[in-house]
């Protein structure tokens, strides 16, 4: 794969382009931000936090965009996939595979429009927060990233390889057969923990160590786990541990988020800076597979009620959000 692009280059892919880049690989990093590119391309990606480099990188914004890639990885919010990947079919070979690394369940909307044998998903065991124009924080400790690749299908091939050799410049990479079932082990931390981050604008290990997030982050967990039950979805561990089992456990919750204690969702990024979230397709992609198989998922359900709040600006993100749970029944 000789072109490969990062489309949507924000928090997640400034510090991806900035460990391939590091590795030798031509990449190009695309975002809609021109003050983010200026940055990018005059001071190089700076990577904050748990690692700490700074890396020479070529950004675009996609206006900018003339090559054909072989590769492009999508990082953009998952609501727009149709209007962007029509627009990117331009720049793209004509095996180009789009390797989705966006939150809940892209792959269905990604290969609606590409097709089902050049789309890859890709699952990210590892956070990121934005610090200004060219600046990335990698909040998650290095020894505990990770990535989990996979065709929809779970078969294995070349190409999929080849895109796991490239993501090993930065990370392991497991190969997922059981794919769905991993995309949900993700959904189900993105639904408790980025979820409860937006509505209590704190952390992963703020709504994990307080009493009264947890209890809400706990309930979340098991609506995911009924609502997958009901689907036929056979929940995958991460990095070799047993989710369902380790997470559900309430004293449990903080020791096993520990590692991402410092993570701030991207959801509650976009709320502190007056944008729409994602919430829909994370808390919401389990509210509407609940309703599909006959599963009540009240605590998703207020999740997505109360961050649409925040949105209209009915609410802020606070942890007196969290006392709207309390008259929530299982």
């Amino acid at each position: 794969m000789e072109k490969i692009a990062i489309y949507g280059a924000g928090s997640l892919g400034t510090v991806l382009g900035a460990y391939l880049s590091k590795a030798g690989v031509a990449v190009d990093l695309i975002t809609r931000n021109r003050e983010h590119v200026n940055a990018l391309n005059r001071d190089g990606a700076k990577i904050i936090g748990k690692v700490k480099m700074t890396v020479p990188v070529h950004a675009l914004t996609p206006d900018e965009m003339t090559e054909k890639y072989d590769l492009i990885i999508l990082l953009t919010k998952q609501l727009e996939n149709k209007s962007i990947l029509e627009k990117l079919n331009a720049n793209m070979t004509e095996d180009c595979i789009v390797c989705t690394m966006q939150n809940g369940l892209p792959e269905l909307s990604v290969s609606e429009v590409v097709g089902e044998d050049r789309t890859m998903g890709c699952t990210v065991a590892w956070g990121a927060t934005l610090h200004g124009h060219g600046v990335s924080e990698l909040t998650s400790e290095a020894d505990s990233m990770s990535f989990g690749l996979g065709r929809m299908n779970g078969k294995t091939d070349e190409k999929l390889m080849q895109v796991k050799a490239l993501l090993e410049k930065m990370c392991p990479v497991e190969i997922e057969e059981n794919f769905m079932g991993v995309r949900w082990s993700k959904l189900l931390i993105n639904a408790a923990f980025s979820g409860m981050s937006a509505v209590t604008g704190g952390t992963f290990g703020d709504a994990a160590n307080r009493r009264d997030s947890r209890v809400c982050c706990q309930n979340i967990i098991k609506e995911c786990i009924d609502v997958a039950a009901a689907a036929g979805i056979r929940i995958e561990p991460v990095q070799g541990k047993d989710i369902v089992k380790k997470l559900f456990a309430y004293f449990i919750i903080p020791v096993c988020i520990k590692k991402h204690a410092a993570l701030k969702a991207s959801m509650l990024q976009d709320l502190e800076k007056g944008k729409k979230c994602e919430i829909d397709a994370i808390n919401g992609v389990v509210c509407a597979y609940g309703k599909k198989y006959g599963v009540r998922t009240p605590y998703n359900d207020k999740v997505c009620e109360v961050i649409h709040g925040i949105e209209d600006g009915k609410f802020r993100p606070s942890f007196d959000n969290v006392r709207l749970f309390s008259s929530l029944k299982r």
